[in-house]
């Protein structure tokens, strides 16, 4: 069967995966995009943002292994887009999410919402299902969609805090920014036990971030 393993979330020194004040301006929260500065210099990061160039270290490496043998992705409304409820245009236009008509995952993305809506077909082999009955389903849905490859969890932190209580992330993948913002949304608050079924497998120091593997126990 495929795992879930997580993309490579970002967090503070002092544990924040997005600032406060998140809005349609500043999505990642006042000075979260400072969590993700040593991503977006390395070279897939900025292939990720339609650039050329950059780093090709420890990094790099890193983020090129987050979308490695995935073949779906899972993320949570919020990462998704700003609106909240029944779904709504955004500036007068329908919202198709953050990343314009090329999205870099380029398979299917099912996205966990409370409120139904059709799936949006996008270019470069993306594909956003809204699914309204629970993160097991959207699980089952992906690891259909993925066949032999593995199923990417994104965000945001509650969605990734959801699959973790289930028990039902196989892998971990944290970057710890040499940043502080004080205030925000933190990935590991309100876990319980669950934390006790993971173990770090993997430290690593990259050029910007320091990068930690975490595996569910056998």
């Amino acid at each position: 069967m495929s795992e879930l393993r997580s993309h490579v979330i970002a967090v503070s020194l002092d544990g924040f995966m997005a600032g406060p004040q998140q809005t349609l301006d500043t999505p990642l929260g006042e000075g979260g995009e400072r969590l993700h500065e040593w991503m977006f210099v390395t070279s897939r990061g900025r292939e990720m943002i339609g650039q050329s160039g950059g780093t090709t270290g420890i990094d790099d490496a890193v983020v090129v292994r987050s979308f490695a043998r995935m073949g779906a992705t899972i993320m949570g409304r919020n990462m998704f887009g700003p609106v909240r409820g029944p779904w709504a245009p955004v500036a007068g236009e329908e919202w198709r999410g953050w990343w314009g008509e090329d999205p870099p995952y380029h398979h299917p993305v099912f996205v966990l919402t409370h409120h139904a809506h059709e799936p949006i077909e996008m270019q470069g082999g993306t594909t956003f299902h809204f699914v309204t009955d629970g993160i097991e389903s959207a699980l089952e849905q992906a690891r259909d969609a993925a066949g032999d490859d593995d199923v990417r969890l994104s965000g945001g932190a509650e969605t990734v805090r959801e699959y973790l209580r289930a028990g039902l992330v196989d892998e971990l993948n944290i970057a710890v920014a040499p940043v502080l913002l004080g205030a925000g949304e933190r990935i590991f608050d309100d876990l319980g036990d669950a934390v006790d079924r993971y173990a770090c497998v993997e430290a690593t120091a990259g050029e910007g971030a320091m990068h930690y593997r975490l595996r569910r126990r056998a």
